[in-house]
């Protein structure tokens, strides 16, 4: 077995030896545009009653879900333009603890508004919400958890998001994963082991539920610390594909209570297994201002050149600082070295929340001699009413800075989303 995760193993261990149990702590490292909008569909978690009899465990059981509408438009500068609107959510229902033991059922839906969505037949229907069939449903979680003295357990479908898998939830359908899941949780350190053999959702393709994660599954494990600095550092091990090690490092000051200076840098390393061509060096850095309510953010990656290979981000969006809504830096990775620049700015006002950011992705030439370069900027408004009500606009506007003709990289795009919490 790999060294590191030998050390993270025995890493694990020896701290659930010597700490007791404690409550986790809220994760507060730098975030990408993409995990920005995700903040805008999660769904509060609901707080679990304890019970001492097993029938008692349904009967104090709840139920929570969301309700949610999403109108998609794409202005694609060499093809059609595409445009659908889907309604759907989610509906979820949990036990409560009995012995640390409790259970949890999740189901999605969501399903195109024909009136409202582009006709299919002349190629005019966006397939991004509900797939080409116009509509999508599936049972997203189905698990067992325990919770130990010093151990948690989930077995099942269940959401995570680590690094390199995560739920992604920025359309209609969040990612999912069939996993068995071990976590060491406590206020300062969170030891993850687990194995993931299946997911489904966006990301995955609505065409194609519970696609393989992997030959045979992916395993992996993930140490974070949380206490003067935050860090982390992961291992993955794609089967069939390739092996990853993920880490970061962040660091708050505060010159005063209402002004702090954020850095972090981050590193992924990927290694080729079974000539699957994705093999990749990635390193990151970024700065993020905040004053009020005001926050100012830059952020910068930078892929180095692998013959004939490309990077890959995982099972869902992606950890690298510089994501936007739909351009990352895997899409010019392939065979050259490349880098990415984000700038953006935010601004919180009541319920109100203002984004902009701007990104520029750089593709040094491969070995045919071809070059790229891809501007995104992304512009945004959210309102959200005590969490239980959230409504935003997206606009997205994509330019291919290399050529005088408009090509597959020239489009606008625009998303309304609402929401409700219940």
């Amino acid at each position: 077995m790999n060294k590191i995760v030998i050390s993270m193993i025995a890493f694990g261990l020896l701290a659930s030896s010597i700490n007791a149990l404690e409550c986790k702590k809220e994760n507060t490292e730098l975030k990408s545009v993409r995990d920005i909008i995700q903040t805008g569909t999660q769904i509060p978690q609901k707080e679990l009653g304890i019970v001492d009899g097993f029938r008692a465990m349904f009967e104090e059981g709840k139920a929570s879900g969301q309700l949610r509408g999403v109108y998609v438009q794409n202005n694609l500068k060499t093809d059609t333009d595409t445009y659908a609107t889907a309604v759907g959510g989610l509906l979820k229902y949990e036990t409560a603890k009995f012995n640390g033991l409790h259970f949890g059922l999740t189901m999605n839906y969501t399903e195109d508004i024909d009136v409202l969505s582009g006709d299919e037949s002349n190629g005019e229907r966006s397939d991004e919400l509900s797939s080409t069939s116009s509509t999508y449903s599936q049972l997203s979680e189905a698990y067992i958890a325990y919770e130990g003295c010093l151990f948690d357990y989930k077995l099942g479908r269940q959401v995570i998001d680590t690094p390199l898998a995560d739920s992604d939830d920025i359309r209609m359908v969040p990612n999912s994963f069939e996993a068995f899941v071990v976590q060491y949780p406590s206020e300062t350190l969170n030891v993850t082991l687990g194995y993931l053999s299946r997911w489904q959702g966006t990301d995955a393709g609505l065409d194609d539920a519970w696609v393989k994660t992997g030959e045979n599954g992916t395993s992996f494990i993930g140490a974070t610390y949380t206490n003067v600095v935050e860090a982390s550092l992961w291992y993955y091990k794609i089967t069939e594909q390739n092996s990853a090690i993920y880490a970061d490092l962040s660091y708050s000051y505060w010159f005063r209570k209402n002004l702090s200076l954020t850095a972090a840098v981050q590193y992924l390393n990927e290694s080729e297994i079974d000539n699957s061509g994705f093999e990749a060096n990635i390193y990151g850095a970024s700065l993020e201002l905040a004053f009020n309510d005001l926050t100012f953010g830059v952020a910068y990656n930078a892929s180095t050149e692998e013959t004939g290979k490309e990077s890959f981000s995982g099972f869902g969006g992606g950890t690298l600082f510089t994501n936007m809504d739909t351009m990352i830096l895997d899409e010019i990775t392939a065979d050259r070295d490349a880098s990415s620049y984000v700038a953006g700015v935010s601004y919180a006002l009541g319920d109100f929340s203002l984004l902009y950011a701007y990104g520029d992705f750089k593709g040094e030439a491969d070995s045919l001699g071809d070059e790229a370069h891809i501007v995104e900027q992304d512009m945004g408004v959210e309102y959200n009413y005590n969490d239980e009500f959230v409504a935003y606009i997206m606009y997205v506007i994509s330019e291919d800075e290399l050529s005088q003709v408009d090509t597959d990289n020239d489009w606008n795009r625009m998303q309304v989303l609402v929401s409700y919490n219940f």
